[in-house]
């Protein structure tokens, strides 16, 4: 069985996230085999660009149902954390739907483009994830999820919005983690060793 298998579709941030695993002494499996995905322990489905097309690729390997089926732990990184929830402003598509809500774009105001991208200051920050309150992580988005009752970490970009969402086997980072220093690291080991 695969410990750690890094869902590798063909977009996105597979070779940063495969890169920040390793610096922490893991070795995920880049795969997009439902098998392997299905058995696999532990699995990161990350993500940069478009939901529309992320969930395009995700149903076009046959994980839609695979991933909404997982018992064990699996975590989505930006994109792929907003594929956890139930829609998007940017697709017509559903998403996975393991979390209420759907996603809304970032409104840019003066002093505050969208994307949104650099370092931004946590705050409400849940037990156990290695991160902790007033820690600053690193975003690049222009979307953003909304409160599920799943919420276990929040950052204010004009509004505040989940950072990192925990259900059951569920774990969502809407920054990067791979990207995010000793906070981020910290992180990755916390989904580890849940």
């Amino acid at each position: 069985m695969t410990s750690l298998a890094l869902i590798d579709l063909g977009y996105g941030n597979v070779e940063s996230v495969r890169l920040g695993f390793e610096r922490i002494g893991a070795a995920p499996v880049r795969t997009d085999d439902p098998d392997v995905i299905a058995r696999a322990e532990r699995v990161i489905l990350p993500g940069v660009g478009h939901a529309g097309y992320a969930r395009e690729r995700v149903e076009a390997a046959g994980l839609a149902e695979v991933l909404r089926a997982r018992t064990r732990p699996t975590l989505g990184i930006c994109v792929g954390m907003q594929l956890l929830f139930e829609g998007s402003e940017e697709t017509d598509r559903p998403l996975l739907g393991v979390l209420p809500g759907r996603v809304t774009s970032l409104e840019p105001a003066p002093g505050r483009p969208v994307p949104h991208m650099g370092w931004t200051r946590l705050h409400d920050v849940e037990e156990g994830l290695g991160v902790h309150e007033g820690e600053h992580v690193y975003f690049a988005h222009s979307y953003a999820c909304p409160g599920s009752g799943a919420d276990a970490a929040c950052a204010t970009y004009g509004r505040s919005f989940p950072v990192i969402v925990r259900k059951g086997p569920f774990w969502g980072a809407q920054f990067h983690p791979e990207r995010s220093a000793a906070p981020g690291a910290a992180f990755l080991k916390a989904f580890l060793s849940s």
